[in-house]
């Protein structure tokens, strides 16, 4: 009788629960996949307004006087008790006559504390400015303002701080802000939110994508490439949505410097409370006199490369609670034998997976894509480096690039894996080029693949597949196995890792409602199944 009321009380359990599920609906989990591949049709009467702010529009004009702060941010270092403050002073300069500002004739001071009223703590940091030149008649020249970047330390976890920047002495100090550190690295504690978004931009979509961003109230901000658009314009301010298309005949790659203040003015209100984590991406290379490259993104934000023991602000790598993020350059040398593969290396080696469970790695441009933009690009990068993620365990990868949504079933060389990774392509920030439509297996659309080499580092390694449904092919006919869901739309993503091995990740539309979900999926790891290489000790040399 008893086991009969048992069975009863179960069968009752069951009923409600499944109840439950028809009601309120129900998340499906990776433990459940591989799925069947998904894709959204295009909502053609959404296209989105991918046009950028004029400079006229009050959200990026410059709204301090003399040598007030502005375009101020926050970022993190290696871990919870540190983090960067950076802001920018003085006026740009843009024209055949420029003079630099002397970064030597301000100090960079930050005083920060837990109560706004008492900001106990002083810390001073470094200054500097760039150039961005060229040694052609009739193109301008820009100098920018002062850029200053200070390293907070001794900092408690998820601990709320107040700060206020600049130089005392002129007076110049900015207003009050706060931000809040990361939990301490442990498989207990993890950042509520964190937001995911690629290839911004500075357009009138943007904003519907930061504006969605901020309404789900993220604790970290992680920008995979792709961020200020400067390179679509030439030095006189004239933009348009393919460069290459519009100015053929430029005798450089020309960027229109000022693009990147507008931005920086545009996002302080969010990034000055959020911390931002920046990875570069193609539109970041911005070519100059001397073949210098990189200069707005490796002046205008602070990363934690020293703290990670990288010599590069391309790739680094930082905590946030039980998640270790690895931060990877595609456009640096990527190859067995360069010093990024073996930084590489040595941090996958001294992660301790007891105290950060979660490994997320972030590049710019995406290895698993089934669009035609881009398809396959960076192959050799992944032929270099997908073998070391996948034998230490790396759970979740983001990329940008390409200006759509895709999130793949978890994947190793082409094949599905249940403890393969599971690849998330977020480049639909809002930029100016607009959409990816097009998906290389559709008829017609299977690029030649000679057109689709490395075309920075200079690699090709994109041949056709040798096993698998579309084997001797270089596309599939249909879409991808690995490819669980795809659309094109404007959009950005919120992971939150709820535990050791239970992440949410959601992905929203900008045409929707700020609280509806495009995409959703519980990532489960599954450390039993899927055993990774072990941590060894921070000694051991490569």
């Amino acid at each position: 009788m008893a086991l009969l009321k048992g069975r009863a009380l179960v069968g009752l359990a069951v009923f409600l629960l499944l109840n439950l599920v028809q009601v309120y609906g129900r998340i499906p989990t990776t433990v459940e996949g591989p799925f069947k591949p998904v894709t959204v049709d295009l909502d053609k009467s959404f296209r989105g307004n991918a046009i950028d702010l004029p400079d006229t529009d009050h959200r990026v004009q410059r709204n301090v006087v003399g040598f007030e702060p502005e375009q101020i941010s926050v970022s993190l270092s290696s871990d919870y008790d540190s983090a960067w403050v950076s802001w920018i002073t003085g006026e740009f300069q843009i024209g055949d006559n420029i003079k630099p500002l002397n970064p030597k004739t301000l100090k960079s001071f930050v005083y920060y504390g837990k109560s706004n009223l008492f900001l106990n703590h002083k810390v001073k940091g470094d200054s500097l400015i760039y150039n961005q030149l060229y040694p052609f008649e009739g193109l301008q020249n820009y100098t920018s303002g002062i850029i200053h970047h200070v390293q907070l330390t001794g900092l408690e976890p998820n601990t709320e701080y107040y700060y206020r920047c600049g130089d005392p002495s002129i007076p110049a100090m900015s207003d009050i802000y706060q931000f809040r550190t990361m939990p301490a690295s442990g498989p207990k504690n993890y950042p509520n939110r964190i937001a995911v978004v690629g290839d911004l931009g500075l357009t009138y979509n943007t904003t519907s994508t930061v504006s969605h961003l901020i309404s789900n109230q993220p604790d970290l901000v992680l920008l995979v490439g792709d961020v200020s658009y400067a390179n679509l314009y030439l030095t006189n301010g004239t933009g348009a949505d393919c460069y290459s298309c519009s100015f053929p005949d430029t005798p450089i790659h020309e960027t229109y410097q000022p693009r990147w203040d507008y931005w920086g003015r545009f996002m302080q209100p969010l990034v000055s409370k959020v911390p931002l984590m920046v990875v570069e991406g193609n539109h970041e290379i911005e070519e100059q006199v001397g073949n210098r490259t990189f200069a707005a993104y490796s002046s205008r934000f602070a990363f934690p490369s020293k703290e990670s023991g990288s010599l590069s602000t391309f790739y680094f790598s930082f905590n946030a609670g039980g998640i270790h993020f690895i931060m990877l350059g595609a456009y640096v040398a990527y190859n067995k034998s360069a010093d990024q593969y073996k930084w590489l290396k040595r941090d996958l080696a001294k992660v301790d997976r007891k105290v950060t469970p979660w490994l997320v790695a972030t590049w710019h441009p995406p290895w698993y894509s089934t669009y035609v933009a881009h398809y396959r690009e960076v192959e050799c990068m992944r032929v270099e480096m997908e073998e070391i993620l996948y034998k230490y365990g790396v759970d979740i990868v983001f990329n940008g690039h390409v200006h759509a949504y895709e999130r793949s079933n978890k994947v190793y060389n082409y094949t599905l894996d249940p403890c393969g990774p599971v690849y998330i392509a977020v480049g639909d920030g809002g930029n100016r080029e607009k959409m990816a439509i097009k998906h290389a297996d559709e008829p017609g659309n299977c690029p030649d693949p000679s057109t689709t080499p490395d075309s920075y580092m200079g690699g090709f390694c994109a041949y056709n597949f040798t096993s698998g449904p579309a084997a001797g092919k270089f596309c599939w006919d249909r879409q991808p196995d690995y490819s669980a869901y795809r659309e094109s739309s404007f959009g950005h993503g919120i992971l939150e890792v709820k535990n050791e091995t239970h992440a949410l990740w959601t992905w929203h539309r900008n045409q929707d409602m700020y609280n509806e979900a495009g995409d959703q999926i519980y990532i489960v790891r599954q450390p039993e199944r899927c055993p990774v290489e072990p941590k060894v000790s921070s000694s051991v040399e490569f």
